[in-house]
């Protein structure tokens, strides 16, 4: 294929839609409702996508489906830990298509974690899942949305373990992964990246906490010292205030809750989920499975319409890089942080989008 063929080609796809008792179906139904600058293939049962679109009013017919059975006939909110393997076969036939080159991203749609585990299969989240199956030994996870692109230190994690697991390696190989990625993956030409301290007021010089002494500032320090323009340790009760955020382009949290609550305040239904460091592209809805949603037609596609978006853009920076400068941080005077919920929800600092 000629070089001009690849830039023109359309990207394909493919969208998992995850737990078949939640919204998953739901919401992949309604991607027939808009044109794609691509082609989505959507993984899971014909069964149960004509099923939940005759209780939604909708046409399955319309959307492009692979078809994948489920183990068990599933029901709305009716969760069945025979259906677990569904589940993963649906992530298992994304990856390998998009490692064979098939797809050029993978967008996934909710599962239900406690289900799996149910089943006697031991699963944290997509992903830990994606990581231990491309043999990738650390990738960072970042939700993005109303102009903020928050990533995390650690993910799914209990609190109690969260300052052991905070060391000055991970550190490192965490803000070298978001790094990279914010320019390969969001076209950003020099990111600048906040960091949050992990206690309260940054440790406060020492004396609620010596994580910010011991291991926060000295990585800072080090990558500084490489060209990396970070900022921090900052306390992060005050980090995603518009001053600090002003110029910026991703923040990065100790723990899930330090950074998730303000992004999901911000954004909920609008933001998407990116694994940092895999060696395919990967985004996800920033939301659960909503059991209580499922097949009442009150589940909102917005954050996987979204997502998708985000994969296409990548997808298609991939294939062809911007002919000019990548898009990255206005040099020119500060620029306020956006106020939550105004404008693209998924806009970003440099003007050109989340990607």
């Amino acid at each position: 294929m000629s070089s001009t063929a690849s830039k023109n080609a359309k990207p394909v796809i493919a969208v998992t839609s995850g737990e078949p008792s939640g919204i998953g179906p739901d919401i992949c139904l309604h991607l027939a409702k808009r044109e794609w600058n691509a082609r989505l293939v959507v993984l899971g049962d014909r069964e149960l996508f004509a099923t939940r679109a005759a209780s939604l009013g909708l046409d399955p017919g319309l959307i492009e489906l692979h078809h994948v059975p489920l183990r068990q006939p599933s029901l709305p909110g009716k969760l069945d830990p025979a259906n677990a393997a569904y589940v993963l076969e649906l992530l298992d036939l994304a990856l390998a298509g998009c490692r064979s080159g098939d797809y050029a991203a993978m967008v996934t749609a909710p599962v239900h974690k406690g289900v799996i585990n149910d089943a006697g299969i031991a699963f944290t989240g997509h992903t830990e899942y994606l990581a231990e199956h491309t043999g990738t030994p650390r990738v960072v996870m970042m939700l993005a949305g109303a102009g903020l692109r928050v990533a995390l230190a650690t993910t799914h994690l209990a609190l109690a373990e969260v300052p052991a697991a905070i060391t000055r390696h991970e550190l490192d190989t965490t803000l070298r992964i978001l790094h990279a990625d914010l320019s390969a993956k969001f076209g950003i030409a020099r990111p600048r990246i906040l960091v949050a301290g992990l206690n309260p007021h940054a440790g406060e010089g020492g004396h609620m906490g010596r994580e910010e002494i011991e291991v926060i500032a000295p990585v800072l320090d080090a990558l500084r010292a490489e060209g990396i323009d970070l900022v921090g340790p900052l306390p992060a009760d005050t980090l995603f205030t518009r001053n600090v955020l002003a110029g910026s382009d991703a923040q990065l949290a100790m723990y899930h809750d330090q950074g998730l609550a303000v992004l999901k305040y911000a954004a909920f239904d609008e933001g998407i989920n990116v694994t940092l460091g895999l060696p395919i592209i990967r985004t996800s809805v920033d939301h659960g499975t909503a059991l209580d949603l499922a097949g009442s037609g009150k589940a909102s596609p917005t954050s996987l319409f979204a997502a998708i978006d985000a994969a296409i853009d990548m997808a298609r920076r991939r294939i062809a890089p911007p002919a000019g400068p990548p898009q990255g941080r206005r040099r020119h005077g500060p620029e306020a942080a956006q106020p939550p919920n105004q404008g693209n929800p998924l806009s970003a600092r440099g003007g050109g989008g989340v990607i």
